[in-house]
């Protein structure tokens, strides 16, 4: 039975000053994703196409290193960023590993609203067989939390500062 847990975030972030030129920088793709995420664990692969490797984890004295490939798309205003395809590095041998990301930043009069939707799917590792399904689950809800949560505080600083840059070039 494959162990599963999802995490979400909403954002809303007044934005005071150039608000009317959100739109135009939500299209700066490479820009705005190396702004969301740790610029030197990200690689553009292409033309909306990136792949990032997640900080390591430890989950019950396990180091995990999850590598994930991002489709990202603009549409009405929307920076749109899709996972599609992840690898899961520390496990050793995982059958079955899914993540899903579907988040969305969005450029509104008032400033950037947007919504992460984080979720995994994975086969318990042998490792792992003699701990509960439920205190497993318990912590990588906690895990997928907080990787919502660093990107939530990365939009407020890091993305608002680069905004504010981009503003002046």
């Amino acid at each position: 039975m494959p162990l599963a847990f999802q995490a979400s975030q909403k954002l809303d972030l007044p934005v005071s000053s150039n608000a009317e030129r959100l739109p135009a920088y939500l299209l700066e793709q490479k820009r705005v994703v190396s702004a969301l995420l740790d610029k030197n664990k990200l690689t553009q692969l292409g033309p909306g196409s990136f792949r990032y490797t997640v900080t390591s984890l430890n989950l019950f004295q396990l180091q995990l290193n999850p590598v994930v490939s991002l489709v990202v798309v603009n549409s009405d205003g929307k920076l749109i960023m899709r996972a599609s395809d992840a690898e899961l590095k520390g496990l050793g041998i995982v059958e079955d590993f899914e993540l899903s990301l579907e988040a969305t930043l969005e450029a509104t009069a008032k400033g950037l609203e947007g919504e992460a939707i984080l979720g995994v799917s994975v086969t318990q590792p042998p490792l792992l067989k003699l701990i509960p399904t439920g205190v497993l689950e318990g912590t990588g809800q906690s895990i997928l939390n907080g990787i919502l949560l660093g990107i939530k505080g990365r939009v407020g600083q890091q993305v608002l500062a680069d905004f504010s840059n981009w503003c002046q070039e």
